[in-house]
């Protein structure tokens, strides 16, 4: 496959190009946390948001400017979001590409674009992608047949199968464990779009934001390690525990992989580290990411307020720690009830905790109902705060 290509509007390249007196509008495409943080972000720089949810209650209806309601795949909604706005953005990669092909032919720029999204939306499109320029990625297959999946077995077991669009927090993976589960596999995924990857062993979980400008100009944050637990990210540490050659090594693929798929604003870059110290490509997301919540509070722009700068073509902000280490704990429902937790205050009492609470309509678990980030002079200084102040909060029970 041949390298993408942007392929968005000319670049607005000040912030001149906004007639004077006018705040720039931003449409954001989703109304989970991600958009209710890029919302708050937007909001510091004086730039306008909307925002378009399937329900009225979300994250991001709370504090974006304008909130509608409606379903955001439908191009007559994502248009009517985009009335007035200067650039459209997204929150998640599960928008249709074809949507944003919609609002790009009424001439309204979208970033990241619909080409973008085409390519790394599709899981095996996004891998076919990155190899094609030699970007290290696990072993992978296309697995279309029953015959597919048992040739999947040359990575030796166990091997996962993945679906190659709308799977997150490892839904839409499953794990084969011997030969003896493919046929009883088979029966079950053969009406999905699937491929088959090696399973890599890791020494660890790393991840890199990457924010690219529609100005051509790419920063990047420090190499974090994330901790999972059922597939989900539970910790992000600041920095990552590696040494400086990987973390250079890391950052090196991490910026090759966003401009292969022509990306705009920040990008979360998930990659394993072998145990024999190779850097391997997990996977891309196309937007603001969980690995990059620490910098709202730990560098000295954020990751949301730097795609807000990013798609508006302003000069990227910096992107130091502002301490020597920062640790984020995600927070998730412990059971199915109310939004709000219990032990809020107990939690604040911890010197340096910084909370974020989502403003989700209801606790269910394993939710994310939000996060909180520590900084300190080590990480494992700020590791003890935040997981004394996590087990604090508890979110659905009465």
């Amino acid at each position: 496959m041949s390298r993408a290509h942007w392929t968005s509007k000319p670049p607005l390249s000040s912030a001149a190009e906004f007639p004077p007196g006018r705040e720039p509008v931003i449409g954001i495409i989703g109304g989970g946390q991600l958009a209710r943080m890029l919302c708050l972000a937007a909001s510091a720089l004086g730039v306008r948001t909307r925002t378009v949810e399937r329900q009225a209650r979300c994250p991001a209806g709370a504090v974006s400017g304008l909130h509608q309601v409606g379903d955001w795949n439908l191009p007559a909604v994502a248009l009517r979001l985009a009335e007035g706005c200067d650039v459209v953005t997204i929150e998640n990669e599960f928008v249709d590409f074809q949507t944003l092909e919609a609002l790009e032919r009424r001439s309204i720029q979208v970033l990241p674009g619909s080409a973008c999204l085409k390519i790394v939306q599709d899981k095996l499109v996004q891998k076919e992608s990155l190899r094609a320029l030699d970007i290290p990625t696990p072993r992978f297959r296309e697995v279309d047949s029953f015959s597919a999946l048992r040739a999947a077995a040359e990575f030796g077991f166990p091997f996962l199968v993945k679906r190659r669009r709308n799977g997150y927090d490892g839904k839409g993976n499953w794990t084969m464990a011997n030969v003896g589960e493919l046929e009883t596999a088979w029966r079950r995924l053969s009406g999905d779009w699937l491929f088959a990857e090696e399973f890599c062993d890791f020494a660890a979980e790393i991840a890199v934001m990457v924010c690219r400008s529609n100005s051509g100009e790419i920063v990047h944050y420090p190499v974090v390690e994330t901790i999972q637990k059922n597939h989900i990210c539970r910790v992000v540490k600041a920095p990552a525990s590696i040494s400086e050659a990987c973390k250079r090594e890391a950052v090196r693929i991490a910026v090759e992989a966003v401009e292969a798929v022509g990306g705009v604003g920040s990008f979360g870059v998930e990659m394993f580290l072998t145990k024999e110290n190779r850097i391997l490509v997990n996977e891309l997301a196309p937007r603001v990411h969980n690995s990059g919540h620490y910098t709202i509070e730990g560098c000295c722009a954020s990751q949301f307020e730097n795609h807000i700068r990013a798609i508006l073509g302003w000069p990227l902000g910096q992107t130091e720690l502002v301490k020597p280490a920062a640790v984020m704990v995600n927070l998730l429902g412990d059971a199915n009830g109310d939004s709000f937790p219990s032990g809020v205050s107990q939690a604040l009492r911890i010197e340096g905790v910084h909370l974020h609470l989502y403003g989700k309509d209801a606790s269910k678990i394993g939710r994310k109902m939000g996060h909180l980030t520590v900084l300190g002079e080590s990480v494992e200084s700020a590791f003890a705060k935040a997981s004394q102040a996590a087990s604090a909060l508890k979110f659905g029970e009465r």
